[in-house]
């Protein structure tokens, strides 16, 4: 059996130890430090995109990229799958698993979601589906893994429903509400839904997502599996996956958890049959279980999934450890979304109480943001003359509904602001000030094409 491979870190001692947390905390002087590799006139108000990573996080990482390079068979043999196994038991401590051989570390969530879809995928081509049966997601899911379920499940016969997330969003209630109605249109004329794909926070437009309850719903309505893509998840909310419920959770380490990029853990719970789940890319470690296929897939560079130990020691160095670096970027990103709404008199995209470190912030109506093609070069324009680095979401107003307005007219763009510890004050104003020069001086975001 897979699960008695000592590869996969299981041992008869059990450390129930809490991660020590350190008695000196770091200073702001040491943040600047820690992060003085970023580019020092950009406001970077982006972290859930591509993460960050800290200098001593960094400093680890070369280290074990010479250890490779210096003597790449000893590294091999010696020293990679004991550090693989290391991360994973923090990682496995983190997310509250029961079992080390449940977490695997791969490149990122769209590494997760194609192993979790090529299964479903493989099941429908085998007859084990039934050709109408479907799979469910939100209708904003990551673009990767909607192009993972064309890839895998369409293509093999299976369909797709996909739940409307309402946005602007009041309460938990209105998602519950429409991932019902959702699983109704699923099950209709007697087809079975075998997947439920459900962000924990969803990325454009970013909420989080009430998964727990989702997850019970699912369960109650005879769902067969769910997957939880949590892309953004860990380092900016509490994973605990045995709360949560799922058979699949996945959230990268390198976006909100200071790992280098790019690496993320997929938990697999023990009950589910996992025999048949296998990385993409096939290697010699094929049949031996995910977490030991996904530890060596061939010659690169691992050094991302061996630099937990060392992200722990940076996050334990702030008052809290992890839940205290939650609850700082959670309030901060809060605190600068309405100091946004005020200047802008606009509104934010959700309550507080459903944003993480990420919150989305209406544009004014007097920019006329009325495509994608405009929310991408608003964005442009922002990096190139004003040093902002922000995303930028274009609502699609629905039909019959008006939508929100501020004094002048709808808004149709919202603005994503993350906050890390790395940012200040004057990112915040830096993007306000660019805004409002923008509205003051008439430009439209047609006018920024002609320039």
């Amino acid at each position: 059996m897979q699960h008695d491979d000592p590869r996969n870190g299981e041992s008869t001692h059990r450390s129930s130890k809490k991660p020590k947390i350190s008695s000196q905390f770091i200073t702001e002087s040491d943040i600047r430090d820690e992060f003085s590799h970023h580019h020092p006139r950009v406001a970077r108000i982006n972290n859930g995109s591509f993460g960050s990573c800290p200098g001593s996080v960094l400093a680890a990482q070369r280290h074990w990229q010479l250890q490779f390079l210096r003597q790449p068979d000893a590294f091999y043999f010696n020293s990679l799958r004991d550090g693989i196994t290391a991360s994973r038991k923090i990682i496995k401590d983190l997310i509250n698993a029961d079992h080390v051989d449940e977490v695997s570390l791969v490149d990122n969530a769209t590494t997760a979601a194609a192993i979790v879809l090529q299964r479903i995928g493989r099941s429908f081509a085998e007859g084990k589906f039934q050709k109408n049966d479907t799979v469910l997601m939100l209708h904003c899911a990551y673009e990767a893994v909607k192009k993972s379920i064309q890839a895998y499940v369409t293509r093999a016969g299976g369909s797709v429903i996909e739940v409307r997330l309402p946005f602007p969003v009041n309460s938990e209630e209105e998602i519950i509400s429409e991932l019902k109605k959702s699983i109704d249109e699923g099950k209709s004329n007697g087809r079975r839904i075998r997947l439920a794909i459900i962000d924990h926070i969803t990325s454009m437009p970013s909420v989080v997502i009430p998964v727990k309850e989702l997850v019970r719903i699912c369960r109650a309505e005879g769902i067969e599996q769910v997957f939880v893509d949590a892309a953004h998840a860990i380092g900016s909310v509490k994973v605990d996956v045995k709360e949560v419920g799922a058979d699949f959770y996945v959230s990268n380490l390198h976006k909100w958890f200071f790992c280098p990029p790019s690496v993320a853990f997929l938990y697999c719970n023990k009950s589910t049959t996992s025999s048949d789940l296998h990385h993409p890319v096939v290697s010699h470690e094929y049949g031996n279980g995910l977490p030991i296929e996904s530890s060596w897939t061939g010659t690169r560079d691992y050094s991302s999934q061996l630099v937990v130990p060392a992200v722990l020691e940076f996050v334990n160095r702030f008052e809290g450890g992890i839940e205290g670096i939650m609850k700082r970027n959670h309030d901060q990103v809060v605190k600068m979304g309405k100091m946004l709404v005020e200047s802008w008199g606009t509104n934010l995209g959700s309550p507080p109480e459903m944003s993480a470190a990420m919150i989305m912030v209406g544009l004014p109506s007097r920019l006329c943001l009325n495509s994608e093609k405009d929310a991408l070069k608003l964005r442009s324009h922002l990096r190139d003359c004003y040093e902002v680095e922000v995303p930028i979401f274009h609502q699609v107003p629905k039909d019959g509904e008006e939508g929100v307005r501020d004094k002048d007219g709808f808004i149709t763009g919202y603005v994503r602001i993350s906050h890390q510890v790395y940012n200040t004050l004057e990112d915040y104003e830096k993007l306000r000030d660019a805004i409002n020069q923008l509205v003051e001086d008439g430009k439209t975001c047609k006018m920024l094409f002609k320039e």
